[in-house]
């Protein structure tokens, strides 16, 4: 292979990285408006998807698994809008799998615990989940939630970070 061919080689792979990356930011952006309208986001997920939400919303493991738990979760949180911001996407060599971390920043409605009327909360944290590409076409293997704040819009986080 001649220099211009190993040049080009090496800037399709660089292309391709990029191109991976913008895709994977955009099935977390689908992912984020499924949940925001309530739609089903099984579809960007592979068979085997593996959803953890922590001690506050459970592990859930297969699309059957997940679909149960959004039924059950829509009726709780009635209304959100989902703010994520990547921080790092890393392509796995062979460019097959990757893994990407975003900052959470939400807001929702959800019943009061005391009195079960609506109230408005924010919600924050993380989300590290792990990719893989099926049929050219990027899903989510696992989905990882770590809550740093599920607390009163009228109370703030520095009152009360977590709701009961």
């Amino acid at each position: 292979m001649n220099q211009l061919e190993q040049r080009l080689e090496a800037l399709t792979a660089r292309m391709q990285r990029f191109e991976d990356i913008e895709a994977i930011k955009q099935l977390k952006a689908r992912y984020a408006e499924c949940a925001d309208r309530g739609q089903n986001l099984l579809d960007l997920c592979t068979e085997d998807i593996v959803w953890d939400g922590g001690e506050r919303f459970g592990c859930h493991t297969g699309k059957a698994a997940l679909r149960e738990f959004a039924m059950k979760n829509a009726k709780v949180i009635t209304w959100t809008l989902h703010y994520m911001v990547p921080s790092i996407i890393e392509i796995a060599e062979g460019g097959r799998s990757a893994r990407g971390s975003w900052y959470l920043w939400e807001l929702a409605t959800m019943p009061n615990t005391e009195t079960g009327k609506s109230e408005a909360v924010w919600i924050g944290g993380t989300y590290e989940d792990t990719f893989v590409k099926e049929n050219q076409q990027w899903k989510f293997k696992t989905v990882t939630l770590r809550l740093d704040v599920l607390s009163p819009y009228a109370d703030g986080w520095v009152k009360t970070r977590f709701r009961v």
